[in-house]
């Protein structure tokens, strides 16, 4: 039995995305959560500067007595989950991985698209997962330029951000594509304006909320680390950025 928080960390909102799915499926834990924020977003940084900033983040949320280390951030995981596995050796990290697989056994037309930014699709874990799991299938990877500001700004239900999601979404769908998986933890906050795109069409979106909370779970089952029963959980948040940001964050976290 480990009372001690799950600290959650990401660039900025994305991996509340996440985080709702711990707090769902885990009710008697303590969650921190740390969103970067003042140097969100991650997709178009360089792999040093990003190692850089999650071994801050990481550092925090230890210094708060986090028992297990989630990177709810698909961008970080590409760039720096092995550098902070090898850092933090003593400590359980989990991060992400592309859902290229569970995409390829869904697929019916053989086509999937796979929206992330483009630090994510260029990197090692993107091109493995489609080399280890996607024979006979076409992967089409695609950037969501501009999604990840939309979630900043809390944009996700105007009429810019559906003109910007169309853009991107409409030639996937044209191309024959019937599974997209969406592959940075921004991208669920756009869910609703996706499948108001989509429409009636036969198109089934994945993330990675639910298949990281089952990893947490089972790692604190085999480390022993679950909260008591009686414990009273508390939830956290920080932020490098500013305490309008911090505010925002846990307004976010539970849907206000």
């Amino acid at each position: 039995m480990n009372n001690s928080p799950i600290g959650i960390y990401d660039s900025g909102f994305g991996g509340l995305s996440v985080w709702r799915e711990l707090y769902r499926a885990l009710p008697d834990e303590s969650l921190i959560y740390l969103g970067d924020g003042a140097h969100c977003p991650y997709g178009e940084l360089d792999e040093a500067t990003i190692c850089v900033y999650a071994q801050q983040a990481v550092e925090h949320l230890l210094a708060k007595g986090c028992k297990l280390i989630v990177v709810a951030c698909n961008t970080a995981t590409a760039a720096a989950v092995n550098f902070l596995r090898d850092k933090f050796s003593d400590i359980p990290i989990v991060g992400l991985e592309p859902a290229v697989k569970p995409a390829c056994k869904l697929t019916k037309s053989k086509r999937v698209a796979v929206l992330a930014t483009e630090r994510s699709l260029k990197s090692d874990k993107f091109r493995t997962a489609v080399q280890r799991y996607a024979e006979g299938v076409e992967v089409v990877p695609v950037v969501g330029r501009g999604f990840v500001e939309a979630v900043e700004a809390g944009e996700e239900k105007s009429d810019k951000t559906l003109q910007l999601v169309a853009s991107v979404v409409e030639p996937i769908i044209e191309r024959g594509v019937d599974v997209i998986v969406l592959g940075c933890t921004h991208y669920p906050f756009l869910k609703g304006v996706i499948r108001q795109v989509i429409g009636d069409r036969d198109v089934v979106l994945i993330d990675s909320g639910e298949p990281v909370e089952k990893r947490v779970e089972s790692l604190l089952e085999r480390y022993d680390m679950r909260a008591g029963d009686d414990h009273v959980p508390e939830y956290k948040f920080m932020t490098f950025a500013d305490d309008d940001y911090c505010e925002r964050l846990r307004s976010k976290a539970f849907g206000e």
